[in-house]
């Protein structure tokens, strides 16, 4: 086993894993047993954790099926990711904020407007300290310094493209078995393969949710006034338009509109749609044009039944997928692996192993609930906000207003934003 460099280390797990060791069934010559564990997906949570494990001394392997994901996105495409002030002290203590740090764009301010209405609730960062609400960085970027910072941890493997065939588990170790034959064990396997993970499929963990019969149009345009780094979430009959502050003048859109509706959206001429949407935000932005390709992306809430099986953890969105409507999607994925990180942390020095079933269900127990606090608000806020029925949308109204006159709740709602 790699020498281990966290200083939370134990040194009776090494004892315990060389004692586990003579118990485990012979295995293959394909078998890789080189890791403390094997993470199955290379996204943006897969390397997230791939990172804050390798910097927390943990070895280990990532298995993307895909050739990495920054050669695939390294065209400017426009794509966004919105990191909340906790998700980026995560990745402070792991070494990738500083690569991001001047590509990113802080939202200093956020603004909800609901439909016509001329009121509007603004959350000042100024309000609870001089902390930006979170930031927004380009997903090439993004992907690139997650992926530098993992391979530049020794105790980091990362192997693609590796499609995995199958995943077995007993109480020695968990193995993914690829597609070419060769085989990666550890003593915990990792999920952070997507919403429809194959992880979560072959442990058969039931999955629940429901399709939202809207699509988000996602773009990056240029415009003729500043933005402020001021976050806006419109409230529209069809769904929410939120525009995001970046870099050079430029701001984030993620349009969501009735599927049918945004499917003649998608079907514009770019000059046609920038001129729909330059309708939405001449208000704020002025005269805009389009600075990227358009995407489109059908909207569902999926959320797994249990996130733990035997020695296996499911994260991210293999775990939770959540409507956009609060741009909470990658947080709570980072919150999963703070979480995950200290159980780790915790085991190791105790000398206990890594897949040990209590460790697990104390993950799944403090992720669960938060997570499904998260699920349930944005599809509560996109069914209360998404239509113009009129008692409907006098009531929000009177609750933005009560909101924006109570200062205690007012400051708890901006701190969720933040992730802290």
């Amino acid at each position: 086993m790699p020498k281990r460099t966290s200083k939370s280390f134990h040194p009776r797990y090494s004892i315990c894993q060389r004692k586990a060791a003579k118990m485990r069934p012979s295995r293959t010559r394909h078998t890789k047993r080189e890791s403390d564990v094997v993470i199955v997906g290379g996204g943006p949570s897969g390397l997230a954790l791939s990172a804050v494990l390798g910097s927390a001394g943990f070895s280990v392997v990532c298995l993307e099926r895909n050739p990495p994901r920054a050669e695939r996105v390294a065209r400017n495409d426009g794509r966004t990711t919105a990191l909340s002030f906790g998700s980026v002290k995560i990745l402070k203590k792991c070494g990738v904020w500083p690569a991001l740090k001047k590509s990113a764009c802080p939202i200093l301010d956020i603004r909800i407007a609901d439909c016509n209405s001329s009121s509007f609730l603004d959350f000042g960062h100024a309000e609870i300290g001089d902390r930006p609400f979170g930031w927004i960085i380009e997903n090439h970027f993004f992907h690139r310094a997650l992926l530098s910072r993992a391979r530049a941890l020794k105790n980091v493997r990362i192997v693609a493209p590796a499609a995995m065939e199958k995943l077995e588990t007993d109480d020695a170790e968990a193995r993914i078995v690829l597609t070419d034959g060769r085989i990666f064990a550890a003593p915990l396997a990792i999920a952070a393969d997507g919403r429809d993970s194959q992880c979560r499929e072959r442990a058969g963990i039931p999955v629940y949710g429901w399709e939202y019969d809207q699509t988000a149009l996602v773009c990056t345009i240029a415009h003729e006034l500043p933005h402020y780094n001021v976050a806006i979430e419109h409230f529209l009959p069809g769904g929410p338009l939120a525009t995001l502050p970046m870099t050079r003048q430029r701001s984030s859109i993620v349009w969501t509109e009735r599927s049918d509706a945004a499917d003649i959206l998608k079907k514009m001429s770019d000059e046609d749609f920038t001129a729909a949407l330059e309708d939405k935000v001449r208000d704020w932005l002025g005269r805009v044009r389009l600075a990227g390709p358009r995407f489109a992306f059908p909207l569902s809430l999926r959320h797994a039944e249990r996130y733990i099986g035997k020695r296996l953890v499911l994260i991210g969105d293999a775990a939770h997928g959540i409507h956009p409507i609060a741009g909470q999607g990658f947080n709570l994925g980072v919150g999963d692996i703070g979480a995950l990180t200290e159980e780790l942390e915790r085991a190791a020095s105790l000398g206990l192993d890594l897949g040990d079933a209590l460790s697990l269900r104390r993950f799944e127990k403090r992720r669960k609930f938060a997570d499904g606090n998260m699920v349930l608000a944005t599809d509560t806020l996109d069914r209360l906000f998404s239509n113009s029925i009129p008692p409907i949308q006098a009531a929000r109204r009177l609750g933005l207003g009560v909101v924006g006159q109570l200062p205690p709740l007012k400051r708890f709602f901006m701190r969720t934003a933040m992730g802290t």
